[in-house]
């Protein structure tokens, strides 16, 4: 499981831009115009994680599957979106089947960049999108409502669950506060996220900067900062167009590129990062000489649910699972170094899996 993340914006804040040198495709057009990007363009990448390699490396695994990570290119929304203006109501359906979203924020002054509203000015450009967003939920929730008047009346528990939550979301909205701000039972979590409301999603904020302030920032960048902060959500600085560049770079010549631009990362990384962090997800590994590879899961998983993730099979049969710390491995040299070390451990259906866990299952079929 990797995890799927939408990437809306204004238009022309480089949002296609960094879809195409995150996915190193040119398959979303990037071009200075309000509606290039007429359908959504969806792409997978690879998760950079330099633990793999090493664990690759000490096994002697024939190949690397890392997991991986899904962008979703969504058309640049405009102010009155929720109400059809521009193309924003097709595509506010595309945004429910994500996991997280990404504001892309015009970070950078250019003159020759048009920008929809005439101004630079991410903070405003941010409460633009999320006030789209709460008047299609708001929308979306009044027809909700009428359509479940019936079953309620008959005492259906679903739709009197249903019609509790959808009140405490139009509640918070007309407050001008996204429903991501509502305290959800654990009892009402399944129920809530069937709502698939769109401004229940993780937010992270992308501050798109000019090259020269990739490494720093702006003052522009600082405002996004403070608000995500006040938020609660998070956000990264990134410059689209280094992305671009980097993509078509081989490695060596991509690190010397950013060593020169001082940074010490790809904006790549920053972003699946911060969007792991974002998502609670975790990474944990399989290692054999036929291959190592990487798995994502949700922080606090079992190590049966664990095992699902590979298999339905593995988690309706699960035994057992025998455990190494990612340090262990590589400091002891492998798995055989490891469990003579006595580092490998047998851990049953209660075992809670730890990020860069190096697991093999055993189960019934």
């Amino acid at each position: 499981m990797g995890f799927k993340m939408g990437i809306v914006g204004l238009p022309n804040v480089g949002k296609s831009t960094l879809f195409n040198a995150l996915t190193k495709t040119a398959a979303a057009q990037a071009a200075n115009f309000p509606f290039c990007t007429i359908e959504p363009n969806v792409g997978e990448v690879a998760v950079p994680d330099a633990r793999l390699d090493r664990l690759a490396e000490i096994a002697g695994s024939r190949q690397i599957i890392p997991t991986r990570m899904t962008f979703v290119d969504i058309a640049g929304l405009v102010k009155g979106a929720a109400q059809g203006e521009g193309l924003g109501n097709q595509f506010l359906a595309n945004i429910r089947e994500t996991d997280a979203i990404a504001h892309v924020l015009r970070c950078f002054e250019d003159g020759d960049v048009t920008h929809v509203e005439g101004r630079v000015d991410p903070v405003a450009d941010a409460e633009t999108i999320e006030t789209e967003l709460m008047l299609a939920d708001l929308e979306s929730i009044e027809k909700r409502l009428q359509n479940i008047i019936r079953k309620v009346r008959g005492g259906d528990k679903e739709a009197v669950q249903q019609q509790r939550l959808l009140e405490a979301a139009k509640a918070a909205l007309e407050e001008g506060r996204p429903a991501r701000t509502v305290a959800v039972d654990d009892d009402d979590m399944r129920a809530w996220k069937m709502l698939q409301l769109l401004t229940t999603k993780p937010v992270l904020y992308v501050c798109n900067v000019s090259e020269e302030e990739a490494a720093t920032g702006n003052a522009h960048s600082a405002k996004v900062a403070e608000m995500a902060a006040a938020q609660g959500n998070s956000h990264v600085v990134i410059s689209a167009r280094i992305e671009e560049e980097i993509s078509q770079l081989d490695d060596e010549e991509a690190a010397m590129f950013l060593d020169e631009m001082g940074l010490t990362e790809a904006g790549l990384d920053r972003l699946i990062r911060a969007g792991y962090e974002l998502l609670h997800l975790e990474t944990y590994f399989t290692v054999g000489p036929k291959e190592a590879r990487a798995w994502t899961i949700k922080t606090g998983t079992s190590a049966p649910k664990a095992a699902g993730v590979i298999h339905g099979d593995f988690e309706k049969g699960f035994i057992r699972a025998e455990t190494i710390a990612y340090d262990d491995f590589v400091s002891l040299g492998g798995e055989q170094p490891a469990k003579d070390a006595g580092k490998m451990r047998a851990e049953g259906k209660g075992y809670i899996v730890k990020d860069g866990d190096v697991l093999h299952f055993l189960f019934n079929t």
